[in-house]
């Protein structure tokens, strides 16, 4: 099999304190391959941040494996992590000015990540991402003159900037409205459609909805992934498409390699279990899950 853009196997994160300790990831099992768009959506709390975090080589397991274009996260060193995050990931933020210098104008923002060489190219490769998502008369703006949605498409021309292999973008419409949101989507959609593979975190039903493949974290682990219907998938540009009502999605339990299967809450309290105990039977290719 060939090497996916992503591989987590097993990813395990303990945050301790001197009073407790939380335990952010259990277990984690994710592939992602190259070229796909995926949505990563959770409650408050489940976890989907610190794998994020994870990928961008910011934070590290205490147990697990993380391999993202082939290469081990955590057996890099320091000057080989720096490259990665340089070369490998880009990164758009829910808060963009962990992305933008309010000081500098849009050209030098997104030219800054691209070093210290190569002048002219540098221009030549900020000005045709401007042309990309859509400001190239903000060209010479400050940061702080900008909209915030317009702050957002410099976050995403300098997140693309050195041209990464995964694009990772954390709530990207979190804080814009929703003609901004489709707007930022259909620049996320188009680059997916030239082969940028991407990853977002995201809590807009709106986007999640529309995207091919949506991964659920509850828990610290998968529990469930939802996949575009056929029907829907070539409609994403159309305006008559309520995206936050219809049901655009199949979704499927993820069964993890030790077998197990988490089961909604909801269908949890419709069995009304007096204890953990559950009865399972085959019948007819399925398996049937009842009280005891």
């Amino acid at each position: 099999m060939a090497d996916a853009m992503i591989q987590a196997e097993g990813l395990v994160k303990i945050y301790k304190t001197k009073e407790t300790e939380v335990l952010a990831l259990q277990g984690l099992d994710l592939r992602v391959e190259e070229g796909e768009l995926t949505a990563l959506i959770g409650n408050s709390g489940s976890g989907k941040s610190t794998f994020l975090n994870m990928i961008g080589g910011l934070d590290k397991p205490s147990a697990g494996s993380l391999l993202v274009s082939g290469r081990n996260l955590f057996t890099l060193s320091e000057r080989e992590l720096v490259t990665y995050k340089r070369d490998t990931v880009g990164f758009v933020w829910q808060n963009n000015a962990r992305n933008l210098l309010p000081y500098l104008s849009v050209l030098d923002n997104i030219m800054l990540p691209m070093g210290f060489s190569g002048g002219r190219k540098k221009r030549e490769r900020a000005l045709e991402l401007l042309e990309r998502v859509g400001l190239s008369s903000k060209r010479r703006s400050l940061m702080n003159t900008l909209s915030g949605g317009e702050q957002q498409r410099v976050a995403i021309a300098i997140a693309l900037a050195n041209k990464p292999k995964l694009l990772l973008a954390d709530e990207p419409t979190g804080s814009v409205d929703a003609r901004t949101a489709d707007s930022i989507f259909r620049i996320f959609t188009e680059l997916n459609q030239e082969g940028q593979t991407i990853l977002i975190v995201t809590h807009d039903v709106a986007l999640s909805k529309k995207v091919r493949r949506v991964v659920a974290i509850r828990d610290g682990k998968i529990s469930s992934e939802r996949i575009l219907r056929e029907r829907y998938a070539d409609r994403l540009k159309e305006s008559d498409v309520s995206w936050r009502l219809e049901d655009t999605q199949e979704e499927y339990a993820v069964l993890d390699k030790a077998g197990r299967v988490q089961i909604p809450e909801e269908m949890l309290r419709e069995l009304h279990l007096a204890d953990g105990r559950v009865k399972l039977d085959m019948e007819e290719g399925r398996v049937i899950i009842s009280p005891p």
